[in-house]
């Protein structure tokens, strides 16, 4: 046996020894809570739940409660929560008692270096503290018009798109064209990000026009997707191993007594973080070159490709960290991680918003109506005569609208909340207590012996699933349609009527009393940013495009379904035999919207 081939099986065994070891002090300290039935041996109920298991989370909050006992992989128990106190209580109380899982937490390092997504107590808190301002409504309003700009690109590719395929076969085409929108909306994203948060010049929107490195970052969601098999194995090698032996066993995982298909992937995935390293560092060390120079003036803002040097994220925050206490600065190491985080957390996860958004108005054609009907009247104050709003508009005439108008646009406000709430980009997380603890219930719950109970204890290093979904859906805070897309409840708040609060209960969540971006220290810090990117692609796509769904069949006859799969993300597929179920996939009809 090769010596390589002998480390790997150790590695195996020893990871296998641990978890037996957590196996059995689980037993001993047994949750006392009502849960389904084990389905499997092995995977208990995980796979019914997390492959793919939308309805399933649903179904098992709505049946056992805010706190249920689900059976992990390999006996292990774990707690399923979505109750309105226990997550005021694990994400903002005790928050440091309810902290990240440690494979969460190695694997980010690994991957994104010492962001805010890999990081703990302190040291997170010098992150947060120095990232908040940066993310501030004024600095949003600074960043609009470059969104809008890459928003205007998009809008114009796809109507290239429809008016190509409509010349190419005017007899099919001349009403609608059938267009895979999803790779045109995650292109829009990583310019967003790559724009606003780095100030790089990206040009994704330009199909002609890739680089390694933007090539890299959009694959580099579905790589991590692939390789998620080691994640269970990461930490016990970071705590067992020294960094020259993981840097070995790295390089050892490409032999030939792994899979191929894993092989391949872990390759992927290591090539495009070596990229993203690289490239970082250089986009880093530009940056802090160009505000050295000297400061900029306000012609120097933009470049002349449309990008940003000086009012992106990046320049702020070396700006800010420029200017701070020793002790509160950030070292290099840190500000690349923030970099890498925030490109991986904004493009994901507001590729999956916008794809959403866009199939539910597909779906709800007198709402898109609605909503253009908004947005055109909104853009006609800007269209009124001898008034000079040249600075509102683009360079083919067509209105901008204001950072104020556009987030205040009360159907448009209401659609992305509504959008947001029932279909949240990540709809479970993990957590792990780091002592014993015990947390209270806004709803009692059944205990394993069928007593009613309003406080559940936990031992130390128990697993627990934040169900952000459950969350969104809970008909005892928002309702019995809770599970309905509705965006009139979000115009009723002018009525005194608040969603998502009922009898005063309600989720502490930062957007809109919803758990969608969490809450607490560990909650989606660019936020603001995906809500305004979403609603500016939506205002600048809807009076060009009329969006429905597509044809019922395919060419051959197929039955066309799109489901939203969920893996980690919601991510649209067209179901076989039309499709392949698993190739990310959202076609829509498309048509120009007649004056």
């Amino acid at each position: 046996m090769a010596f390589a081939q002998l480390i790997g099986y150790g590695v195996l065994t020893l990871a296998v020894w641990k978890l037996i070891q957590r196996r059995a002090s689980k037993k001993a300290n047994a949750l006392d809570v009502a849960g389904p039935e084990k389905e499997h041996w092995c995977k208990g109920n995980m796979e019914s739940m997390f492959v793919d298991g939308f309805q399933r989370c649903l179904d098992i909050a709505a049946e056992y409660g805010g706190a249920v006992k689900i059976h992990a992989l390999f006996g292990e128990e774990w707690l399923y929560v979505s109750d309105p106190r226990a997550l005021h209580h694990i994400l903002v109380k005790e928050q440091h008692i309810f902290e990240e899982n440690d494979g969460f937490l190695s694997c980010n390092k690994l991957v994104f270096g010492d962001g805010l997504i890999s990081t703990l107590g302190e040291q997170h808190r010098k992150q947060r503290k120095m990232l908040n301002p940066v993310f501030s409504t004024s600095n949003m309003r600074e960043l609009l018009p470059i969104i809008q700009t890459i928003s205007h690109q998009l809008k114009s590719a796809l109507v290239s798109n429809l008016s190509a395929r409509s010349e190419h076969d005017h007899a099919r085409y001349r009403e609608s064209v059938e267009v895979d929108v999803l790779p045109w909306l995650s292109r829009s994203s990583l310019d967003c990000i790559c724009e606003g948060v780095l100030g790089y010049h990206s040009a994704a929107l330009d199909t002609g026009n890739e680089d390694e490195y933007t090539d890299a970052l959009r694959m580099l969601g579905p790589s991590i997707t692939k390789t998620m098999i080691f994640r269970p194995f990461v930490p016990i090698v970071t705590r067992n191993c020294s960094l020259y032996w993981r840097k070995k066993m790295v390089d050892w995982l490409t032999i030939s007594w792994l899979p191929t298909q894993t092989m391949r992937n872990f390759r992927e995935l290591r090539h495009i973080v070596e990229i993203m390293d690289s490239a970082s560092r250089a986009i880093l060390q530009e940056k802090r070159a160009a505000l050295q120079l000297s400061s900029p003036t306000p012609s120097q803002t933009h470049d002349t490709s449309g990008g940003t040097r000086e009012k992106d994220m990046m320049s702020i925050m070396l700006r800010a960290n420029a200017s701070s206490s020793e002790v509160d600065r950030l070292s290099d190491a840190e500000l690349l991680g923030q970099m890498n985080v925030m490109i991986f957390a904004g493009l994901e996860t507001t590729t999956a918003a916008l794809a959403r958004a866009l199939y539910m108005l597909a779906k709800h054609p007198q709402v898109q109506e609605q909503l253009r009907t908004e947005i055109c009247g909104a853009m006609a104050v800007y269209e009124v005569p001898d008034v000079d709003h040249s600075h509102a508009k683009d360079e083919s005439g067509s209105a901008r609208l204001s950072y104020d108008v556009l987030m205040n646009l009360p159907l448009l406000n209401a659609v992305v909340r509504e959008t947001l709430r029932l279909y949240p980009s990540l709809p479970v997380l993990t957590r792990r207590t780091t002592e014993a603890a015990s947390f209270p219930l806004q709803f009692p719950v059944r205990s394993a012996s069928g007593e009613k109970i309003d406080a559940v204890h936990v031992a130390k290093n128990q697993r627990l699933v934040i169900s952000i979904i459950a969350a969104n859906h809970n008909q005892a805070v928002w309702g019995e349609d809770a599970s309905e897309w509705k965006p009139d409840r979000w115009l009723k708040s002018s009525e005194g009527v608040t969603p998502g609060e009922k009898d005063g209960v309600k989720y502490s969540g930062v957007y809109s009393s919803m758990m969608t971006f969490l809450t607490g220290n560990r909650s989606c810090i660019g936020f603001k940013f995906a809500e305004m990117e979403i609603k500016d692609v939506l205002a600048t796509l809807l009076p060009a495009i009329h969006f429905a769904l597509p044809s019922e069949r395919d060419d051959n006859g197929n039955v066309k379904e799109i489901h939203w799969k969920m893996s980690g993300f919601h991510t649209p597929v067209v179901k076989a035999p039309a499709g392949d179920g698993e190739t990310p996939h959202l076609p829509l009809s498309m048509r120009l919207v007649r004056e």
